[in-house]
């Protein structure tokens, strides 16, 4: 792509999960697809992102890196994302989240063997 310039990705979801927890991470990625979701579709479009990735500061994105986007996190081929490819992708995109799920993981089977146990 040449005369673009790359994005500054900064990667803020590590911090959120430690202010918030895995709970409340998950809940606040539900937030951000239910911002740049198709409201009649309920997937993430290449519409939907365009017109509302402001919202995410993401507004000096070109059409092809919104595509790219799209397609990386598309795993059923549909050309959309829904709300579990959304949130995977989040995950992707933020190497550092990527270690720490395990051990959120490992938390959450706790505190389920706690609660059922």
């Amino acid at each position: 792509m040449a005369g673009t310039k790359p994005v500054d990705f900064q990667d803020y979801l590590p911090i959120m999960a430690d202010k918030l927890g895995g709970e409340g991470l998950i809940g606040e990625l539900c937030n951000g697809f239910q911002l740049l979701m198709d409201q009649e579709k309920g997937l993430i479009t290449f519409e939907s992102l365009k017109s509302n990735s402001a919202h995410l500061g993401l507004q000096g994105l070109s059409d092809d890196e919104l595509r790219s986007m799209l397609r990386e996190g598309d795993m059923d081929g549909d050309g959309a994302l829904n709300q579990m490819e959304f949130c995977v992708l989040m995950f992707r995109l933020s190497p550092d989240l990527m270690e720490e799920s395990e051990i959120w993981l490992e938390d959450a089977l706790q505190q389920e063997f706690k609660h059922h146990g």
